[in-house]
């Protein structure tokens, strides 16, 4: 069986970054780039807030520069997913695209990330891009002074729509039920900032548009006789109904929170399991920003280098 000192599994920032220390720290890392080489920022557009980038950067472009960096330093990028993982004894095994291959790994960092949760509509993947986003803080700049909508009713749902007040025109919050599920002191803060409205027992059915989204298809009091159809006029559509993180294949091998993100013990990224280490959105529930997540990359890379140095010398 191929055996390597450090397996990275998903790709990204968090994934590349760590590729890019350990391959500089002698590791020869093999990393899966799994089903989305490069991660969610391969569909975001451009990229404003990354240092470094004074003019900003298309999200693929600058996961390509990532790639690339880390292949420079002789980090072995793979296509393909891990599917599976034997957790409960060092070397560890992963299994790829459902047994096409196998490899062992002396440590292992997960880096698969956390996809966002959308309401399943066919306009959601037409318009990705180009009007609909899971994510304010990273493309709440492009609607300044435009009008947006914010679909959700809980905690997360008022931090973006508030954020989202600071910059657009106007700010819809779309939610199914009849009352908002956050907490007062977010309640408050929405219903106190005049130029969010919230729509309240209001279902979407569509997105319209040419280039990009211009309005939004809703229905409130679906299925009873009050039962209404109605437009809005909107520049950019926002989920933020949550997101899943991608740990599936962990098969409930490490401790995860709540939410389903992984557990990160103390200032490091080491996890429940000795020799396993997490990084990026996988184990980040409240910043899921490509600047921490490479962070984390960097720590989790380091975490593995004195770990194996650690194991190495009997400790």
């Amino acid at each position: 069986m191929e055996t390597t000192k450090c397996l990275i599994i998903g790709s990204g920032p968090a994934g590349y970054t760590a590729a890019i220390y350990a391959s500089r720290a002698n590791l020869s890392p093999v990393l899966y780039e799994g089903e989305q080489p490069g991660g969610q920022l391969t569909i975001t557009t451009e990229i404003e807030n990354f240092p470094g980038y004074p003019d900003g950067v298309d999200g693929y472009e600058m996961m390509e520069q990532l790639r690339r960096q880390a292949a420079r330093f002789g980090a072995d990028m793979r296509q393909g997913k891990v599917t599976s993982i034997d957790l409960s004894h060092r070397p560890f095994v992963a299994t790829i695209d459902d047994g096409a291959s196998t490899i062992a790994a002396e440590a292992v960092i997960v880096a698969t990330g956390a996809s966002a949760r959308y309401l399943g509509l066919e306009d959601e993947t037409k318009f990705r891009g180009r009007g609909v986003s899971a994510c304010a803080t990273c493309d709440g700049f492009f609607y300044r002074g435009k009008v947006v909508a914010v679909v959700g009713g809980g905690d997360t749902a008022c931090e973006e729509a508030s954020y989202l007040s600071n910059l657009a025109s106007k700010v819809y919050m779309i939610v199914r039920k009849d009352y908002l599920r956050a907490s007062k002191v977010m309640q408050k803060r929405v219903f106190d900032t005049p130029n969010i409205e919230v729509l309240f027992n209001t279902n979407t059915v569509g997105l319209f548009g040419s280039q990009g989204v211009e309005g939004a298809h809703l229905v409130r009091y679906k299925g009873t006789p009050q039962e209404e159809m109605f437009d809005i006029a909107i520049d950019g559509f926002f989920l933020a109904i949550g997101h899943k993180p991608n740990t599936e294949f962990l098969d409930g091998q490490l401790e995860l929170d709540g939410s389903g993100y992984i557990v990160t013990k103390g200032v490091g990224q080491a996890t429940s399991v000795e020799g396993v280490f997490a990084a990026g959105d996988v184990a980040d529930p409240h910043y899921r920003q490509a600047i921490t997540a490479a962070g984390m990359g960097c720590k989790a890379a380091l975490d593995v280098e004195r770990f194996l140095l650690a194991s190495s010398d009997g400790h």
